[in-house]
C-alpha cells in the first residue's frame, strides 16, 4: 500500500494546526508574564510608598507621608484588578497548552501512519526485488540444466569423430584431452 495523498495531506493539516495552537499558547504565555511582571511592579510600588511613609516619619514631613499611604493604597488597587486576569490567563494557558499537547499527539499519530505505510512499502519492495533475484537465478539454473541434458544426450549418442565432447569443449587446435598430450 503506498502512501497516499490523503495521508500526506492529514499530517500537513495537523501540522499547521499543532503550529497555531503553538503560536496560541505562546501569545497567552506572552501575556500572562506581562500580568505577573506588572503584579511585581505593583508590589515594588507599593514597597517605595512604604519606604516613603517610613522615611516621612522619621524626617516629620507630612507631604511625603500623605504621597507614601497615597503610593501604597494604588499598588494595592492594582494588585487586586490585576489577580483575577492573571488566573483567568493561567486557566487560558492550561486550555491552550491541552489543546496543543492533543493536537502534537494527533501529528504524531499521522505521523506513524505514514511511516508504517513507508515501512510496509519498503518491505514489499525489498521482497519483489528478493523474488525478481531468485526468478532471475532461477531461469539462469534451469537454462544451463537444459543446455547440460542436451550435452548428455548428444555425448550418449556420440560425438562425431575429430569434435570434442561436450565435457571437453575445442579449443583451437584440438580438445583438452587433445592439448593436454602435447604439452
Amino acid at each position: 500500500m503506498a502512501i497516499s495523498r490523503a495521508m500526506c495531506r492529514l499530517l500537513r493539516i495537523r501540522n499547521l494546526q499543532e503550529q497555531t495552537c503553538r503560536l496560541e499558547l505562546e501569545s497567552a504565555l506572552g501575556e500572562l508574564n506581562l500580568l505577573e511582571q506588572a503584579l511585581r511592579h505593583s508590589g515594588d510600588r507599593d514597597h517605595r510608598g512604604r519606604l516613603l511613609i517610613g522615611s516621612s516619619a522619621r524626617t516629620g514631613e507630612l507631604a511625603d507621608r500623605l504621597s507614601g499611604i497615597e503610593e501604597s493604597r494604588a499598588a494595592g488597587r492594582h494588585a487586586a484588578s490585576l489577580r483575577p486576569r492573571i488566573a483567568d490567563a493561567e486557566e487560558e494557558v492550561a486550555t491552550l497548552r491541552e489543546r496543543f499537547l492533543a493536537r502534537r499527539v494527533e501529528r504524531r499519530q499521522a505521523e506513524t501512519l505514514i511511516d508504517e505505510a513507508a515501512a510496509r512499502d519498503a518491505v514489499a519492495d525489498g521482497r519483489r526485488s528478493q523474488q525478481a533475484l531468485d526468478d532471475w537465478h532461477g531461469s539462469r539454473r534451469r537454462r544451463s540444466e537444459r543446455e547440460a541434458g542436451k550435452a548428455a544426450s548428444s555425448a550418449a549418442l556420440g560425438s562425431p569423430a575429430g569434435q570434442g565432447s561436450p565435457a571437453e569443449p575445442e579449443l583451437p587446435g584440438g580438445t583438452w584431452s587433445a592439448k593436454a598430450e602435447n604439452t
